[in-house]
This record gives C-alpha cells, sequence and structure tokens, in this order.
C-alpha cells in the first residue's frame, strides 16, 4: 500500500564527460605499431618544423625488419619512441631466455632474431638453443642499442593528449598508470570514458582503419599484414589520418 504513495526517487544519471578539443602543446605526427616494416617507416616525409613525431611502441616482431626499425629510431632522438609489449618480451627473453624464449618465438620474435642475423632457432627450441640464441641478440644488438630499448618510455603527454601503447586505466590518471596497463590493455579502456577530459592515443589493438570514439584515438591498422602503418597528425583540435 505504501508503494501507492511514495515512489523512489530515481538517481540523475551521470552525464558525460567533457572533452575539449584535442589540443597537444605542439603539432604531433603519431605512427601506429611498425612491427618489423622499416619499408613502411622509412616512407615519413621530413616533419614540419616544430612537429613531434612519436611511435607508440611495437616497433618489433612479425615484420622481417626488426633491426632496421630498431637502429634507425635510435639513430633519431628526436623522435619520441615508446615501449611496447613486443619489446617488453623481447626484454624478458633477453632476461631469461629459457622461461620467456618459446612465448616470444611464437609471437613474432624468429623474426626479430632473423632480422639481427641470428639462425638456428625455431618456436620449439629450448635451454642452450635459447640461451645461444639471446648472446647472439645482444651481440648483434651492442649495449648502446640495448640499454636504449630498456629505457624506453611507456607514456608521453602533450597537452590534452596521452601516448600509450595499449591503454590507460580510465579512472586512474595518466602518471599513475601501471606498465602492465599501459603495455598490455584495460578491460575499461574505450568502454568507460576518463573524466579528466584528456585524450588518449594508442596503437596494441588493431582496427581496419583508424578511428576516433570517445576520446580515444585508435591508430594500430596492423602494418604487418595490412601495410598500413597509420600516422596520425594532432594540432589545433584536428586528427588527420594517413598511411604510409
Amino acid at each position: 500500500m505504501l508503494n501507492r504513495w511514495f515512489k523512489r526517487r530515481q538517481p540523475d544519471p551521470e552525464p558525460e564527460p567533457h572533452f575539449d578539443p584535442i589540443t597537444p602543446d605542439v603539432p604531433v605526427i603519431a605512427i601506429g605499431d611498425i612491427h618489423g616494416r622499416f619499408d613502411l617507416l622509412e616512407r615519413l616525409p621530413e616533419p614540419p618544423a616544430g612537429t613531434q613525431v612519436i611511435c607508440v611502441g611495437d616497433l618489433v616482431d612479425r615484420g622481417e625488419q626488426s633491426a632496421q626499425v630498431l637502429r634507425a629510431l635510435h639513430e633519431q632522438p628526436d623522435i619520441i619512441t615508446l615501449m611496447g609489449n613486443h619489446e617488453q618480451m623481447m626484454l624478458k627473453f633477453i632476461d631469461n631466455p629459457k622461461e620467456n624464449g618459446q612465448r616470444w618465438l611464437r609471437y613474432g620474435g624468429l623474426q626479430t632474431l632473423s632480422s639481427f642475423g641470428v639462425s638456428g632457432v625455431s618456436q620449439t627450441s629450448s635451454g642452450d638453443d635459447l640461451e645461444r640464441a639471446r648472446d647472439a641478440l645482444q651481440g648483434a644488438m651492442g649495449e648502446a642499442l640495448l640499454d636504449w630499448v630498456i629505457n624506453l618510455p611507456t607514456s608521453w603527454v602533450s597537452g590534452n593528449v596521452a601516448f600509450v601503447h595499449a591503454a590507460a586505466n580510465p579512472l586512474i590518471p595518466i602518471k599513475d598508470q601501471e606498465s602492465r596497463t599501459l603495455l598490455w590493455g584495460h578491460e575499461g579502456f574505450g568502454r568507460k570514458r576518463r573524466r579528466d577530459g584528456i585524450w588518449v592515443v594508442h596503437g596494441h589493438t588493431i582496427v581496419d582503419t583508424p578511428m576516433i570514439k570517445g576520446g580515444v584515438v585508435s591508430i594500430d591498422t596492423g602494418a604487418y599484414a595490412t601495410d598500413k602503418l597509420t600516422a596520425a597528425t594532432i594540432h589545433n583540435g584536428e586528427v588527420e589520418f594517413n598511411y604510409l
């Protein structure tokens, strides 16, 4: 009977978060996952003066030219290069090849080893063969290149734009993100919108075409398989997509 007199007040719907136009501090060209496709990366034209180029990680594996990609970017200190989960897998292989080697080889490590001239391994290699491959890879990379990969950052922020490899937890500030989230993803990313107005540009998850949705800019177009390496030019509230 009381239900006839009292009506439970429904909570007000949560307002949609507000996003100002995407505006980095300087014009930015963001390059999606390269995955060993140096032949595509080298098509990048000379950027206009004052434009920052950033690669969002997954430089290695799957494509045949990982060594060329790493060496080229290492020699371009003006380009910001982020770490991806494939760089992390390579480093874990170097740290402990017997434990981590087979997984990395299954996901493209064989192509990376081959690009550095390391042979004699397969997806079923184990034990001493993996350790020999690790030693050969370290020798081929050299200390300077290896240190550069080890110290790659996992995010970069410019204006109201955060650049990451895989994802960002939508409930946590970018500066407080866990590296695993940035490198491997988060279940709420792209589903729940951020409340701080920060746009997120990312790779890792392949999309048929680059896209913008809910404050997220997705630029991994599977270059190693599709021959389409996305370059997103971001400035003055606009995003322009091109393929290299």
